[in-house]
């Protein structure tokens, strides 16, 4: 910078007004110093800035979400990006993949880049070996699933009412044989899918068939077996519940195999790239990826700003889009 000052005739408190954006600078002056930019090839060392300017952060967050190739992940992600941009601040991500130990390995790959706060999407059951990073000051917020043995902010879904939401709806056009196919029975979203399936049923008085429960599915592949499997049954189910995005597409790719998917209703949550635009279009129970990140993100700020009231944590709702593919009546008997 005072090379760049020197070769503009001004003073580095000058430059420093302009490379930051601040007023009080002429236009003449700003151009002086814009050009001597360019000649000397200058670039800003963000991270020396910040660490004299804000009691030495680094103007970064630290994300770790389940699958950065999830467009749920990636939406939770980009709507965090958008937010803390408004502080010059960026984002540094990974994807643990539903295994804690790498949840722990991506945390301390983050923490010991001295990221300034962290946002998680869980794998782990135990959430203790964040404790220290607490008390060190790190705010810390989870999204999609809350924190276990630990005291921290966390926005999630409404996921036990949504998916009574989409049940019900199969309900209302006729079905009583609904399939569901349910993620990792491990994570919590995936637990509380679940019991939203057999509350709704219950509610409903309607029995619960076990052949018709799948458990412990992970991907689109597996969806798609236990789809086929559960179309060749002698009973075969009238609709079906997915309760994964991966895993309504698995289940779509055996329907419209069977040449099914007109016949067998389908309700998904988590919304599709494109749903919309098939034939019929997948009905879903959608969460808002968008709203979650920018609660998460606008918490951490507040925090990083010295919020110290007690954590909370946030519901998101979910809503219902029919496109098609959820309005299929069960057939007449």
């Amino acid at each position: 910078m005072r090379e760049v000052a020197a070769l503009a005739g001004v003073s580095i408190k000058t430059v420093s007004r302009v490379i930051n954006g601040e007023a009080g600078v002429s236009a003449d002056t700003a151009r002086r110093v814009a050009r001597a930019v360019e000649r000397l090839d200058y670039r800003q060392d963000f991270a020396a800035s910040e660490l004299r300017r804000t009691h030495r952060r680094s103007a970064t967050i630290g994300m770790v979400l389940e699958d950065l190739a999830n467009p749920y992940s990636a939406a939770v992600l980009r709507a965090v990006e958008d937010v803390v941009r408004t502080r010059r601040m960026m984002v540094l991500a990974g994807s643990c993949d539903n295994d804690d130990a790498r949840e722990r390995i991506l945390v301390s790959a983050l923490t010991g880049r001295r990221v300034d706060a962290l946002v998680i999407m869980p794998a782990g059951a135990d959430h203790s070996y964040l404790l220290t990073e607490r008390r060190a000051g790190t705010p810390i917020v989870f999204v999609d699933r809350p924190p276990a043995f630990l005291d921290a902010d966390a926005v999630v879904a409404d996921n036990v009412a949504g998916t009574r939401l989409g049940v019900r709806h199969l309900i209302a056009h006729g079905h009583r044989r609904i399939a569901y196919l349910g993620d990792l029975q491990s994570i919590s979203t995936a637990h509380q899918r679940h019991q939203g399936y057999r509350e709704e049923l219950a509610a409903q008085g309607i029995g619960v068939d076990e052949a018709l429960v799948r458990l412990d599915l992970h991907g689109m592949e597996a969806a798609e077996a236990v789809t086929t499997e559960l179309l060749g049954r002698s009973e075969p189910p009238t609709a079906v519940f997915s309760a994964q995005n991966f895993l309504t597409i698995g289940a779509l790719r055996a329907l419209r195999r069977a040449g099914r998917h007109r016949a067998v209703a389908l309700v998904g949550f988590d919304d599709i790239l494109l749903a919309d635009l098939l034939e019929p279009g997948i009905t879903v129970i959608a969460q808002d990826p968008a709203r979650i990140g920018q609660v998460a993100a606008e918490v951490l700020l507040r925090r990083l700003d010295g919020d110290r009231s007690p954590t909370v944590s946030h519901v998101v709702p979910t809503r219902l889009i029919p496109r098609g593919s959820g309005e299929i009546p069960a057939p007449v008997p």
